[in-house]
């Protein structure tokens, strides 16, 4: 921290030096000491105003130059940068009663400019470029400012030509790169976009390595960069968060999280709405409470991402939360309009309907279904016409439109076939399925769930294996990115299809990569090759070989330290519960070997269970203690006394 003790006769020498070294934090507090001292000090409150606004703090800026308006009524650049302060704090309507009173014609075009961007923030965009239009003629921001409405009115195409255009003119900057990126990705193109943004990132490396990109995903301890304008006008946090969104996009998780690591360090107060809802959208998985709260928080700032609406509702819906995604959308009518397509308002009522009504659930997915099934069908007449007139663009946006719509169509698909599945009526989910081939067949969501169908029904392993096997074969290398109760149902299908050699390959396949992984990163849990075994051991005990069955259940959890969680526990303590039942009942034989295997698995079940709960955690309140009783230990412990009841111990 700087010495805010300065010699005299170097006041103003030290001040300035500092504002030109870009140590804006520095002067702040060498000017609030000076205010203490004289609260209306013009030189102090017009720095201050300055390092405020430079160092992002714009509400602050907006206080010192409110007090320079009243001190100085008549000095008309005061009101000019209170009214830009206003705007870059996001409040409009007083931005726009400060402009009100600019009549200094020297200040006209920079009012005009202020007034267009006042307009365009309050999505007024027409206006807005009625206002662009009276600019000077000879202004180069011009194209600018209109490929900006462009875009905004998702006239793609010409925004890109326009932003183009406006590098010619203007040469290299990061901010147009970014926005050309930003124009690609809207139309899909998203290696061009990549390119730009590695160009981006590369530049802010080269040029403002004090910035620290990258420092983050190499592990490095760093301070945080704060917000300042050398930031802002290198656009590399906007430019992240594109590649993030991309890579999220596109399912390539390890790269998404990069694009989040590689930014410039700051602390989490001093986050950006977009950078925090990416944090809040990748972490879900892992702290879903926290990522809750990030999402709730910027839904009451203004303003928030525009995508944070409907996902927290979508993510709501996914955790089962449809009370509090009902409660969302009543205390939130008004962003509904505004901020969720038809379609995801349509698609979350029928999910929120399908609580108390499935009928009616059921009826609003058909609609939903039937008014997407018909767009395809539509887009793709549409492309037969591209092709039979050779025209490559109706082709190319046929193809897009396509694919977006079966993007829409399949989790409406999977919403009404999950009515039928609660029923466990797995007869009409496969109908359901059926009734879609047409569109779905080539969609892995949809294969794995007409497998898992198959396979529910109990009689359809060879059918199944049909669905599940593309999808291993597609993931064989990276066997691991595929789920583990995937492979353990095909592996299920496969046993009972007499196909146990197969099953065996499979098996031995996915504790090769387990190997791998481990040896790459020791503290890393994985828990496939234990779900497949418990899996299996369930099977076997359902049907009766028990002995068997234990065996693959016991194999299971080893390491212990590891393979023992929260569901592992529970499938693993069916079996035992199960096994002791029928051996009470006198209905099984089981080796002496067996059973003191299974002592030695609770044994070590109660050892390293003491903090692992039997309950799953609620991820809107997640709990930092555990209930004795309700930990792995106890309930091992427990079983472990009913089994040595049982041997007359």
């Amino acid at each position: 921290m700087f010495n805010t003790q300065i010699k005299d006769g170097e006041y103003t020498t030290t001040v300035y030096t500092l504002i030109r070294e870009d140590k804006h934090a520095d002067v702040i507090r060498i000017l609030q000491n000076e205010l203490d001292r004289s609260p209306n000090s013009r030189a102090a409150l017009s720095l201050l105003g300055y390092c405020y606004f430079q160092f992002q703090d714009f509400v602050m800026a907006a206080d010192c130059y409110e007090q320079l308006c009243k001190l100085f009524p008549f000095n008309q650049e005061y009101r000019l940068y209170l009214a830009q302060s206003y705007f870059n704090a996001f409040q409009f309507q007083e931005a726009a009663a400060a402009v009100l009173e600019i009549d200094k014609p020297d200040l006209a075009p920079k009012v005009l400019k202020l007034e267009a961007a006042i307009r365009y923030r309050e999505e007024d965009y027409h206006n807005a470029r009625i206002l662009v239009e009276q600019f000077d003629p000879d202004d180069t921001d011009i194209e600018i400012n209109l490929a900006c409405i462009d875009y905004k009115e998702a006239n793609y195409h010409k925004a890109l030509e326009r932003f183009t255009s406006a590098t010619a003119i203007h040469g290299y900057s990061n901010e147009l790169s970014y926005a050309i990126a930003l124009c690609h990705y809207e139309l899909k193109a998203y290696a061009e976009s990549i390119k730009l943004i590695s160009d981006i990132i590369d530049y802010g490396i080269k040029n403002h390595p004090e910035l620290g990109v990258g420092s983050m995903t190499d592990g490095i301890d760093v301070r945080s960069v704060g917000n300042t304008i050398i930031l802002h006008e290198s656009a590399l946090i906007e430019a992240c968060n594109l590649k993030f969104a991309i890579e999220y996009k596109l399912l390539n998780y390890s790269s998404a999280l990069h694009a989040l690591t590689d930014m410039p360090p700051r602390d989490e107060e001093e986050l950006d709405p977009v950078t925090l809802h990416n944090h809040a959208i990748f972490h879900v998985n892992y702290d879903s409470a926290d990522a809750f709260a990030k999402l709730q928080y910027l839904l009451s700032q203004n303003p928030f991402p525009p995508e944070t609406f409907a996902n927290l509702l979508l993510i709501y819906v996914k955790y089962s939360y449809f009370d509090l995604a009902a409660d969302v959308l009543a205390e939130h009518a008004h962003l509904s309009l505004k901020y969720l397509p038809p379609y995801i308002f349509d698609y979350l009522d029928a999910v929120i309907t399908q609580q108390t009504s499935p009928s009616d659930s059921y009826a609003k997915f058909d609609a939903l279904s039937n008014e997407l099934t018909t767009k395809m069908r539509k887009a793709k007449k549409k492309e037969d016409q591209g092709i039979e007139t050779k025209n490559d663009l109706m082709i190319q946006e046929a193809d897009q439109e396509y694919k977006e719509l079966k993007e829409m169509f399949i989790p409406v698909l999977m919403g009404q076939a999950n009515i039928y599945w609660i029923k466990k009526d797995y007869a009409n989910v496969e109908k359901v399925f059926q009734r879609s081939v047409e569109f779905a067949s080539d969609n892995d969501d949809f294969k794995l769930n007409v497998a898992h169908t198959l396979f529910m029904t109990g009689v359809k392993y060879k059918e199944a294996i049909g669905f599940y096997e593309p999808i291993l074969n597609k993931h064989i290398n990276k066997i691991l990115d595929i789920s583990a109760i995937v492979l353990a149902d095909l592996c299920v299908c496969y046993v009972l299809s007499g196909q146990n050699e197969t099953a065996e390959d499979v098996m031995r396949e996915v504790e090769r990569a387990e190997e791998i992984t481990i040896a790459n990163n020791p503290n890393q849990k994985i828990f496939h090759s234990c779900i497949i075994n418990l899996v299996i051991g369930s099977l076997y005990c359902a049907k009766g070989n028990f002995e068997f069955g234990m065996t693959r259940v016991v194999k299971a959890l080893d390491p212990y330290d590891k393979k023992l969680g929260v569901e592992t526990w529970y499938y693993s303590k069916r079996c035992f519960i199960s096994m002791i039942e029928n051996l009470a009942k006198h209905l099984i034989p089981v080796r002496d070997s067996i059973l003191n295997a299974c002592l030695l698995f609770l044994e070590q079940c109660e050892i390293h269970g003491k903090n692992i709960s039997t309950l799953s955690e609620d991820a809107l309140n997640p709990t930092a203690e555990i209930n004795i009783k309700k930990s792995v230990s106890y309930e091992a412990r427990f079983l472990r006394a009913l089994l040595l009841t049982y041997l007359d111990y």
